[in-house]
């Protein structure tokens, strides 16, 4: 067994932030952790960067990230007279910094393929909880924060809101490693006019056109990287790569996998099975893009026609065609694309599913029903961004824009 490291007050190099520093020896030996190094090898953003070459950073820079936000956040707090006790930070800097350990491979891409029934969030609960059985209960206070339990709900906010720390690193961040600069925002700015007010999390009057950029920038962000039309299609390809191996898994079929994914290919285990077993968390945090990728290596050899021919096209990027629209697709047209593919590689209709699919996509950059983004006035008055704003165009991005997307096996 290696020893325990003595100093442990690191300072990491951050592209996006520059130096972080790890502030206590409890958020290092949480750091250490392998629950927590697996998210070096799981990608922030999927397989983006089969168009945005530069984005394979993964989701330990983004956690990392956000903790040091969260640090400053506080500070910020504080120094207004806000009272925060070492606890309450310690905890609120845990939260921030787990807010993702329950996520899989390729992250977002493949939310619910491997857990169906587990969304990310409920499964970073779930190793935050078997951590904190480790760590012999130092972690309760980071739970109740991230479960929005504690009663200064304002540390809630800055982990999960409109304007949380989550958000304000990964906007940066991606923007960074896309090389996307509309993505671009002012989180030194908005953290410097953060306030709370009635236990809730405010920003400064002063900090309006700050928050307007963020909401711009994140609607740019989502229709040119998370929406971009080649980012659809090779989601589509990839879930439903892991979509066929589970159906012919249960079926009988003996596929290569690496023994944890067999396993939870083989299986459709829920939360109550991970919440009681935990053999079955090791195994999930074993898993992560290596994984798949290496499956998906081995797959274009299988002897199954649908799975060998998406693994085949996604190993060389040969995407399939994707069309965006502002109106749905007329059905004849998708009637049309099902039967060209059926036809080529004489499939039946319900495995023609696997090479085309309509759906639609919705970008909601500001929601006015959730946990709203306040702004607070000299006089005490507190107002909704879109009518704290003067630029009409907040009003117009609060309302979700749908789009519509066709992808199809081009043949």
């Amino acid at each position: 067994m290696l020893a325990p490291k003595s100093n442990k007050r690191k300072i990491i190099n951050d592209p996006v932030h520059g130096f972080i520093t790890i502030p206590d020896e409890l958020l290092f030996d949480l750091i250490e952790h392998p629950y927590f190094q697996r998210l070096r090898r799981i990608k922030q953003l999927g397989l983006s960067h089969l168009v945005y070459p530069g984005a394979s950073h993964t989701r330990f820079h983004h956690a990392l990230g956000a903790m040091h936000l969260m640090n400053k956040a506080i500070s910020v707090l504080r120094s207004k007279g806000i009272r925060i006790t070492d606890k309450e930070r310690q905890a609120a800097l845990i939260a921030i910094l787990l807010h993702d350990i329950g996520h899989g491979p390729f992250s977002h891409t493949l939310e619910r393929s491997l857990l169906r029934k587990v969304s990310h969030e409920e499964m970073s609960l779930i190793f935050m909880n078997r951590l904190n059985a480790q760590f012999k209960g130092r972690l309760s206070m980071a739970i109740e924060i991230f479960s929005d339990k504690y009663h200064k709900k304002f540390l809630h906010r800055l982990v999960s809101s409109q304007l949380d720390v989550d958000r304000l690193d990964y906007l940066q961040r991606d923007s960074f490693f896309t090389g996307v600069s509309e993505g671009i925002i002012g989180s030194e700015r908005i953290i410097k006019m953060l306030n709370v007010w009635k236990d809730d999390l405010v920003v400064e009057d002063k900090g309006v056109y700050s928050i307007e950029n963020f909401i711009s920038a994140r609607r740019i962000m989502y229709w040119q990287v998370y929406m971009h039309k080649a980012v659809v299609s090779s989601e589509f390809m990839l879930t439903n790569i892991l979509r066929r191996a589970r159906e012919l898994m249960m079926d009988g079929r003996d596929l290569f996998a690496t023994p944890a994914l067999k396993v939870f290919l083989q299986a459709d285990i829920g939360a109550a099975n991970l919440k009681s077993s935990h053999e079955l968390v090791d195994l999930f945090a074993m898993i992560d893009d290596n994984d798949i990728i290496s499956a998906i290596k081995v797959w274009q050899s299988s002897g199954d026609l649908i799975l060998s021919t998406l693994c085949q096209r996604i190993i060389a990027r040969r995407l399939f065609k994707t069309i965006i629209s502002v109106e749905p697709f007329d059905e004849k047209l998708i009637r049309d694309k099902r039967a060209l593919v059926k036809k080529a590689l004489g499939l039946s209709e319900s495995d023609v599913d696997y090479f085309v699919r309509a759906e639609q996509l919705v970008n909601n950059a500001y929601d006015e029903n959730y946990k709203k983004i306040n702004v607070l006035f000299k006089d005490g008055k507190v107002k909704d961004i879109v009518r704290a704003s003067d630029n009409l165009n907040i009003a117009a991005l609060s309302k979700p824009v749908r789009k519509y997307a066709l992808c199809f096996l081009q043949v």
